[in-house]
């Protein structure tokens, strides 16, 4: 069944007018609708100019491009972020409207093209609560303000007798009430007010934050309503798939496109650019199919006949490649935390434990695959794609096509799922640029095999980490080693991770350890290397947590006792204490979010009261622990491990416990963290894709696992602590604790120690 494309509303610029929010710069839009009819063309209004958009401006209060209140009293409000399954349209909407004091009966929510009007769009680092916080609050009170100065103004009354709330506003001397639509055109004809003049609400007058909360999008999941990037149809649509280079880098030597031509369906075979490095996210070059539909499209790339040059990355192998961070790590490398002297401490120690670990590349695999529609005409582009970066995606439109940015148009359909991978922009810059050399709209699909064989993968990493022991067992000496081809390498030649890279799990590791030393070693990228949800905290949280969890049994003490005496007192840390020179701190600042030691200590302590820790260990069954913090946020995860009748080991239980400050959205948030068990179970059991000869060996999920809904423990249990600290991430930080702490829960029920992920490569898991 055909579907009509995403009816979202087009936004332009009032002329001259901006307004700063916090540090977010934000402009005066209007909410012309762009609709499509049934045949697929436009009804709504081409793109304007900022005088024309000035003309023909929506009637009623207009204060920012995220709130619009029209005279009948329906308030508008825009998501800039995207839905991807974590409830980004339940949680931003909301606050914005609890600080204006709208009745959510009455509020709608759009959602927004890319446009740097909204601001920073990526949803991306958990960063979609924690970062806009105040600014997306500050966005709703700009609205409240203007309407209570519109009714004081009427009733010649101080604005501060007034208050406004259930989508009226209440003089409260009298009881006289305006609505919110009957002060919308005075409110819209009033000067917006400056930032430091706009006062935010009580906290205990934000009636829906912190507490249960419908999900918004639900019944258009359930009912199939909801538009995906691959549901979008335009007349005259083309489906192409594409035939890309097996190794990056790689490029067409010959093809021949007759076989394909000759499948019923098949309309055009086209042959793609070659990309250039650094790879960024151009496409990966290739010979392109395109029919009337997918399974022609399909059927079509599989009957061409190709030959390869695969380039210089032909010689990648994962095993050689392991070796090669192996000997990388046991060499010094490049120092970026320094606390007293660890050499000289580990020289003296009474006893040096010493382990490397290993994690390999890890594949997105969201449950929708990469897919981009996209039109041309003349000279303007219009695209539809579930984009996490609808900013970076606009921009990469407009570089193939060779055409201004603000004549290509980036409307944002819900996502199947992203973790990362769809903040990149290779597979909307396929789809504009076919839809230009075919004159005729392009829906590019890309399969389940293409989206395993030509991901951004999170990197590779090979990790050695050494502790000194006094006389007594006390860890006196810390150093860590990391190797790893860091994310950079993506966008300009690099073989060294960087002082941002390492805050993730390595210098903003809250030890109370007197001697600490971390070194980040050489690693070459032989494939595109990109973010994965909690990125490298993965393999930081990894090594960290097993060697803890190494020296306690080393000691023959309760893991948890150790982990509490290596980290010490309850305490925050300063640049100094924790011995680097500076910590990017996911962009916050440290002042604000500081590594706090006593808020790890307390998930630790939480989650040891929560699951049976005291008998951690029994027959056929044994509880492992970890903890990490990333994203700002803190968390632990105690995992129970099962061995049933027949020797199979199994996941059968998991505690969370997170602290990550305000949580606007209770449920959303306990929803991420039970999400976040069963990803990190599938990074831990079955994670990994190998490289021989510089391409990929897995395929699909038939070598790829995934947890599967029989695998999955038979209860998660999470608890939120309650907080009136500022918004932490929510989206990544569950996810580092969970393969460590199952690690470590199997190597307490069987004796084996694992360094190495996936689990499954060691134990029969």
């Amino acid at each position: 069944m055909s579907k009509r494309p995403m009816l979202i509303a087009r936004r332009s610029f009032l002329a001259g007018l901006n307004l700063a929010v916090g540090g977010l710069a934000v402009g005066f839009l209007t909410t012309d609708s762009l609709a499509e009819e049934p045949s697929g063309r436009r009804s709504g209004p081409r793109p304007k100019t900022s005088s024309q958009a000035q003309e023909s401006a929506v009637p009623g209060l207009n204060p920012n491009v995220f709130v619009h209140v029209a005279p009948d009293g329906q308030v508008t409000i825009v998501c800039h972020r995207s839905e991807m399954g974590q409830g980004i349209r339940s949680s931003l909407p909301v606050l914005i409207a609890d600080e204006l004091g709208a009745d959510m009966a009455r509020v709608k929510i759009t959602q927004a093209d890319g446009d740097p009007a909204y601001g920073d769009q990526n949803t991306d680092g958990s960063n979609s609560v924690r970062g806009i916080y105040e600014d997306m609050r500050r966005v709703g009170a700009t609205a409240r303000t203007m309407l209570i100065a519109a009714a004081a103004k009427r009733w010649k009354v101080a604005p501060d007798t007034c208050e406004a709330s259930d989508h009226v506003v209440l003089h409260r001397p009298s009881g006289r009430k305006l609505g919110f639509g009957e002060l919308a055109l005075e409110a819209g004809k009033l000067p917006v007010p400056k930032p430091a003049d706009v006062r935010l609400r009580p906290k205990n007058e934000l009636r829906r934050v912190g507490r249960p909360l419908p999900l918004i999008d639900g019944p258009a999941y359930v009912n199939g309503s909801a538009v995906f990037g691959a549901d979008v149809q335009l007349p005259g649509m083309l489906t192409a798939v594409i035939a890309r280079p097996p190794v990056v880098g790689g490029r067409v030597a010959r093809f021949d496109a007759t076989r394909a031509l000759a499948i019923p369906g098949v309309k055009r075979v086209i042959e793609m650019p070659v990309p250039q490095a650094p790879y960024m996210f151009q496409p990966w070059g290739g010979v392109a199919v395109l029919a009337d539909n997918t399974w022609a499209a399909i059927r079509g790339r599989e009957a061409l006949e190709i030959s390869w040059e695969l380039g210089a990355n032909a010689t990648y192998d994962s095993e050689k490649f392991r070796e090669e961070l192996t000997a990388s790590v046991r060499a010094p490398g490049k120092v970026y935390r320094n606390v007293g002297d660890a050499e000289g401490a580990l020289a003296k120690a009474a006893r040096v434990l010493e382990a490397e670990y290993h994690v390999p590349h890890l594949p997105h695999v969201s449950m929708e695959p990469p897919v981009a529609v996209a039109r041309v005409e003349g000279d303007t582009c219009e695209v539809w794609a579930p984009s996490q970066h609808p900013q970076a995606a606009r921009a990469e439109a407009a570089r193939v096509l060779g055409m201004p940015v603000e004549k290509v148009t980036v409307h944002v359909t819900f996502l199947g799922g992203g973790f990362g991978r769809k903040s990149k922009a290779d597979f909307v810059s396929e789809a504009a640029w076919l839809a230009k050399q075919v004159g005729v709209p392009v829906r590019v699909q890309w399969t389940r095999e293409d989206d395993v064989h030509h991901d951004y993968y999170n990197t590779v990493s090979t990790q050695r980490l050494s502790a000194g022991l006094d006389e007594r067992g006390k860890v006196v000496a810390w150093r860590h080693r990391t190797a790893f081809p860091p994310i950079g390498s993506t966008f300009a030649p690099t073989n060294l991770a960087s002082l941002r890279d390492l805050q993730q799990g390595v210098l903003d590791l809250g030890l109370g350890v007197p001697n600490l030393r971390a070194e980040a070693c050489q690693a070459n990228a032989h494939v595109r290397i990109g973010w994965l949800r909690s990125v490298y905290n993965i393999f930081h949280a990894f090594s960290v947590n097993s060697f803890i969890d190494e020296i306690a049994h080393a000691r023959g003490e309760d893991p948890r006792d150790v982990y509490l005496e290596m980290l010490g007192p309850p305490r925050t840390m300063s640049l100094a204490e924790l011995g680097v020179e500076k910590l990017e701190n996911y962009g916050m600042s440290m002042d604000v979010h500081p590594v706090d030691v006593g808020r790890l200590r307390r998930v630790i302590e939480r989650v040891t009261q929560l699951a049976p820790w005291g008998d951690r260990k029994k027959e056929n069954r044994a509880l492992g622990l970890a903890a990490h913090r990333s994203f700002l946020s803190y968390v632990a995860v105690v995992a129970s491990v099962v061995r049933n009748p027949s020797g199979k080991l199994s996941v059968d239980e998991a505690w969370v416990v997170v602290d990550a400050g305000t949580v606007i959205n209770p449920d959303r948030a306990r929803a991420q963290m039970e999400g976040s068990v069963i990803f990190g179970m599938s990074l831990a059991m079955y994670g990994g894709v190998t490289m021989k000869g510089g391409a990929v060996e897995q395929s699909n999920f038939r070598d790829l696992r995934l947890v599967r809904i029989g695998e999955a423990p038979r209860k998660i249990h999470v608890e939120i602590i309650s907080s009136d600290g500022p918004p932490g991430g929510i989206g990544e930080p569950g996810v580092p604790p969970v393969a460590p702490a199952i690690a470590n829960a199997l190597f307490a029920l069987t004796g084996t120690r694992v360094r190495e992920l996936p689990l499954s490569r060691a134990l029969q898991v």
